[in-house]
């Protein structure tokens, strides 16, 4: 059977690499964004690539835009195998330097962005009996670095989403992965938000040095959907400092404190006094 695969912020960086490295198995792939330009390109590429491409306008700050799809996926494909809840987007600074209105927009994306697609497709999911949630955290969620407040939470808010779920929808058939990857290169800088000068620069430079692509966390994701796999951690260096941190908290906080100049340095961030 044709595996049948949804995908929001599909159009670009990560959510265009899980698209493709689907579409190289003969999927089924939707991908719904707010770059209806971009989109057609991408629907096009997994066409090439030996998929069936579909583009659809979706906001993931509307509900509505999501359960539309749903019911679109469902009336087209007969239903939906794996929902990967990808659009998002960053923010930096200090805690009183960071907008309320940054806070509020990132938590509206990045938190219940992915609620609502949740909310959306477990109703079909369990109809089916089956199905796959794929969600995009980031190892900020687990490792909580300074000067990305907002961020740390609103990834923090999936990663607790998703351990909640995969206990609460085990039963129902349906699967859950977490993802949390560390630096890699996307496009995440270009609608980043902060009041730190050039953060967007800096950030831009740790991505480009990281040795793991976004094709490499696509098929790590390919993977653990396959295996029904929950965490996905495709950083061997912060995959071992989170368990560092689980075994012996006390020895990650003082590693962590002993970085945290150099970390703030690289932001860009001059420390409040």
């Amino acid at each position: 059977m044709t595996t049948r695969v949804f995908i929001t912020g599909g159009a670009s960086g990560l959510g265009r690499a899980i698209a493709l490295r689907y579409a190289r198995e003969g999927a089924k792939v939707c991908i719904g964004d707010v770059n209806p330009q971009q989109g057609a390109l991408v629907e096009q590429e997994i066409c090439k690539a030996g998929g069936e491409g579909y583009y659809v306008d979706c906001d993931v700050r509307r509900l509505k835009d999501l359960e539309r799809v749903r019911d679109d996926l469902a009336a087209r494909w007969g239903g939906v195998d794996i929902v990967v809840n990808n659009a998002g987007v960053a923010s930096a600074g200090s805690i009183e330097d960071t907008p309320m209105a940054d806070w509020e927009w990132i938590l509206d994306i990045n938190v219940l962005g992915v609620v609502r697609g949740c909310k959306a497709f477990t109703p079909l999911f369990k109809q089916q009996g089956a199905g796959a949630f794929v969600n995009i955290a980031s190892m900020a969620g687990l490792m909580l670095a300074p000067m990305m407040n907002s961020y740390n939470v609103s990834k923090a808010g999936v990663i607790a989403l998703s351990e909640t779920m995969s206990q609460e929808l085990r039963e129902s058939g349906i699967q859950v992965s977490c993802v949390c990857p560390a630096f890699f290169q996307t496009n995440l800088t270009e609608s980043m938000r902060s009041v730190i000068p050039g953060i967007q620069g800096n950030v831009a430079k740790l991505m480009k040095r990281s040795t793991i692509s976004a094709e490499d966390v696509a098929d790590d994701i390919f993977q653990a959907v396959q295996s029904n796999t929950f965490w996905v951690l495709p950083h061997v260096k912060e995959r071992r400092m989170w368990v560092l941190k689980r075994h012996a908290p006390w020895a990650f906080d003082w590693l962590m404190h002993q970085g945290s100049k150099s970390w703030i340095k690289k932001m860009g961030a001059k420390p409040k006094s």
